[in-house]
């Protein structure tokens, strides 16, 4: 049997593997794919035929075709081959329900081998759990199983979907370029020297920011873009060195405007995509409010669990701890994990020692019985102190009251990682769908590595008209025209309104310590345009591989990117990064030390 065509001929691919029904009964087809399994029973062979539309059982039966039946004894799990035959009904309980080829298979006279294949590393089917670094380093294959080219697919129903939506809102789809100037926006940049202009660089972006606001200047008042952005910072498992995102920007709108037509956008795709209905509207706090109902600014609305302040329990107390924590300015908060009152007491150690891993000093915890409270603590609570603990908690017997006494920041950090912790130990997360927004964010925060202040989100989120005069007085106090759309815990998008007016610029540079000089050098050009007629504008970028992840049902976003790096931004397959010669780095003007 020849193993390669130079032209396939009049060997043309007449439907998928995926599309044949009864409806096509008696016809002629001409088939092309992999041979998935080959089975051998009693003379006549089945091959189950794939591509990526599905996958068609073929037939080799030697009474009807002898040649095609002896070409098929010398096939393979993945050789490539076409096949030409008669499509039939599957007999009387050879019926697969499964597949909707499934009633029907293709009675081969003629087969014609078109690449063969070494065997493989692996199984490709859905069936075999294989390790990531297994997956990433013949990734060309795991691209063959019905999950990956089934999210790959879900992906470009996302792209069309999207572009679909926003070109009816009357929005333009403008490319920004990949080599631009480095500019501070909160992660490293990936650097890529000139060669044309020895010692400077080019950096690739990790976003579009500045150019989409010279678009609104410029007066496209609505651009969006499905753009690759660029971030050189740690990984794990929703982060990757390039990745995707929706990035939108519109002129003359405030934050309700722009909320809108991404909530809109986010209800479209989801009931498009994967048919469902998210609610109209979605609910929306404040980051204050999420951060004490919840402890963090991305809250999961699918379970209770909230975190319930329980300082006058605490100060009506005699438990010294709790005093002191009081005393210093601190906070004292708990979670009622209902119905939990049963657990033993090394899972309550173990709670206890994840706590400490968030940096807890310690958890405290009492049982809702039918006798009371009881824990070793209680004795330190009067009467009156319970009532307040069982009125705050709404506690109830069979209740376990979970306390955190720390610094604030603390009790958020500790109480939103417990809470998480035990929504996915008891399996509490509804299967549902949670969006909402999260909005007035502090617009700066204390720099770590100075005596200052660095931007939230970004340098150029404008402040609420309300807070300017605060810019003076107490920064920390601002807030920002910022918003985040969060669902079932993960951040999917976040946008803010931007400063427009130069001379604002100017003053949030200063508190970024970014000089007079050191603004124009670096953002010169956008400064130079916002002196030039800018309009009120802003936008949001939703994070695209994040979003088609969770559409799809996978943890990690590397499920749902063709060709991902690991978690250490290697390429396993193709062994990248990797060295370049030394004319290279001279043509570069670049010396390796």
């Amino acid at each position: 049997m020849s193993t390669r065509l130079d032209s396939l001929g009049d060997w043309q691919r007449t439907h998928d593997c995926g599309t044949l029904t009864a409806e096509q009964l008696g016809e002629r087809v001409i088939l092309m794919g992999w041979v998935s399994t080959r089975r051998d029973h009693g003379g006549v062979i089945f091959v189950d035929l794939r591509d990526r539309g599905g996958v068609t059982q073929v037939v080799f039966n030697p009474q009807h075709s002898p040649d095609a039946h002896a070409r098929a004894e010398a096939l393979r799990n993945e050789f490539v081959v076409a096949v030409h035959g008669i499509v039939e009904r599957r007999p009387a309980g050879m019926v697969n329900p499964r597949l909707p080829t499934g009633k029907v298979e293709v009675n081969c006279d003629r087969v014609r081998l078109l690449n063969e294949s070494r065997p493989v590393p692996f199984q490709l089917d859905d069936t075999v759990d294989l390790g990531e670094e297994t997956r990433l380093r013949y990734r060309y294959l795991d691209l063959r199983r019905p999950r990956m080219q089934g999210n790959l697919a879900l992906r470009h129903q996302c792209y069309r979907a999207t572009r679909g939506f926003l070109d009816g809102e009357g929005f333009l789809e403008v490319e920004t370029p990949f080599l631009i100037r480095s500019t501070p926006e909160g992660a490293r940049d990936f650097l890529v020297p000139s060669r044309v202009h020895p010692g400077r660089f080019f950096a690739l972006p990790q976003s579009p920011q500045t150019y989409k606001q010279l678009l609104m200047v410029s007066g496209f008042d609505r651009y969006y873009q499905i753009v690759r952005c660029f971030r050189d910072e740690d990984l794990r498992a929703d982060r990757q060195p390039e990745f995707t995102q929706i990035d939108i920007e519109m002129s003359f709108v405030d934050e309700e405007r722009v909320i809108d037509l991404a909530e809109r956008l986010t209800r479209s795709l989801f009931s498009e995509v994967s048919g469902v209905s998210l609610p109209d509207p979605f609910p929306r706090i404040s980051y204050q409010e999420a951060m004490d109902r919840f402890g963090c600014d991305r809250p999961d609305l699918r379970f209770g669990l909230e975190l319930v302040d329980l300082m006058e329990a605490a100060r009506a107390s005699d438990f010294g701890i709790f005093r002191s924590v009081v005393d210093s300015g601190g906070q004292v908060k708990g979670i009622n994990a209902k119905g939990y009152s049963h657990l033993p007491r090394s899972q309550i150690d173990g709670l206890i020692a994840f706590a400490q891993e968030q940096g807890a000093k310690g958890l405290s915890w009492i049982r809702h019985t039918d006798r009371g409270l009881e824990s070793s603590i209680v004795k330190y609570f009067p009467r009156a102190s319970q009532d307040l603990l069982i009125e705050a908690l709404a506690s109830e017997p069979g209740d376990l009251l979970l306390l955190v006494a720390d610094a604030p920041g603390a009790v958020a950090r500790v109480l939103g990682a417990l809470r998480l912790e035990l929504a996915e130990r008891f399996e509490l997360a509804a299967d549902s769908w949670c969006p909402l927004w999260v909005d007035r964010f502090p617009l700066l925060e204390p720099d770590p590595d100075a005596d200052g202040y660095q931007a939230v989100h970004h340098p150029f989120t404008a402040p609420l008209p309300e807070d300017v005069e605060a810019l003076d007085e107490d920064p920390a106090l601002v807030r920002a025209r910022a918003y985040d759309l969060v669902i079932n815990g993960d951040e999917i998008a976040g946008g803010s309104i931007r400063i427009h007016e130069s001379g604002l610029q100017n003053r949030l540079f200063q508190l970024l310590s970014i000089s007079d000089q050191e603004a124009r050098e670096k953002f010169g050009f956008l400064l130079e345009a916002l002196e030039h007629g800018a309009p009120p504008h802003g936008g949001i970028a939703f994070g695209f591989d994040r979003l088609v992840a969770m559409l799809a049902g996978e943890d990690s976003i590397r499920d749902v990117i063709a060709f991902p790096k690991t978690n250490k931004a290697v390429g396993l397959m193709e062994d990248a990064p990797g060295p370049v010669d030394a004319p290279q780095l001279r043509e570069l003007g670049i010396r390796l030390r």
